[in-house]
């Protein structure tokens, strides 16, 4: 049975959920009601994937970060074996053009390129783990102060040549400010990455994740539980950067979404 879900992108009143604009699009947050929590929480997949369930008073939500490619249209959820069905609006990414030094991180060699690979499984892993432990919220507080960038979603050429979308938030800072986690959780990864360069990874609970980039330091190891505040590393400017600041990712069901969406107002 197909049903298609008018109520969407419910956003958690008093919460840092306020999209700027509607987050139902391309690398945005869908928060879908489910039912009452005297009944217990229903699973939820797409793709295959599980999707993060959540508490919000006596309701069940689930929160579905939607990929940058997705196209206008439909989104069909397994909930409890029913498929349900909810649109995902437009929505345009502006260009970014950057020019680097090192012309290596952009056209790679072939030892380079075995090394992308390498590390990219590693980095897959972690931001497609699946922790299943209770998510109150997907809000967070600021992992550093300093500008933020809007270039989340920003199509980018390095050099003129064409790459993947930004899929982080860019936040200005001094080369070795102290970056905090944003909430609790565990490390799942740590590694000097080629174009990420130092980098932590952290595992939130159910599939929600965030990435922390370009540090001069990594002050935690794999496994390492964190609370709130606790320091992760300090700012920097290695792998493929123009100068030192934080490159901040968020992610939902292995899918990275506009960090923007859960961060409080500046």
């Amino acid at each position: 049975m197909k049903t298609t879900l008018i109520f969407l992108a419910t956003l958690i009143a008093g919460s840092a959920l306020a999209a700027p604009e509607a987050a139902s699009r391309p690398g945005g947050i869908a928060i879908l009601p489910l039912g009452e929590t005297s009944a217990p929480a229903p699973e939820v997949s797409w793709n295959g994937k599980p999707v993060l369930v959540m508490r919000d008073g006596a309701h069940w939500k689930a929160v579905i970060g939607i990929p940058l490619d997705t196209e206008p249209g439909e989104i069909a959820l397994d909930i409890a074996g029913e498929e349900v069905v909810f649109p995902v609006e437009d929505h345009h990414y502006e260009e970014q053009r950057l020019t680097v030094k090192n012309q290596s991180h952009v056209t790679p060699s072939q030892a380079q390129l075995d090394r992308i690979g390498r590390e990219r499984k590693i980095i897959d892993a972690a931001l497609n783990r699946f922790r299943d432990v209770p998510v109150d919220s997907i809000a967070l507080e600021s992992p550093v102060d300093g500008p933020r960038s809007s270039s989340f979603g920003l199509r980018r050429f390095f050099n003129d040549q064409p790459r993947s979308p930004h899929k982080g938030m860019d936040i200005a800072a001094g080369s070795g400010t102290p970056i905090r986690a944003p909430r609790a959780g565990i490390v799942s990864a740590t590694g000097d990455y080629f174009f990420n360069g130092n980098t932590v990874i952290l595992d939130h609970g159910q599939g929600y994740v965030t990435m922390y980039c370009h540090l001069s330091e990594i002050a935690v190891e794999e496994g390492e539980e964190l609370a709130p505040g606790d320091v992760l590393g300090a700012v920097g400017a290695t792998g493929r950067v123009t100068g030192p600041h934080l490159h901040f990712g968020t992610y939902l069901n292995g899918t990275a979404v506009d960090p923007a969406i859960v961060l409080p107002t500046p």
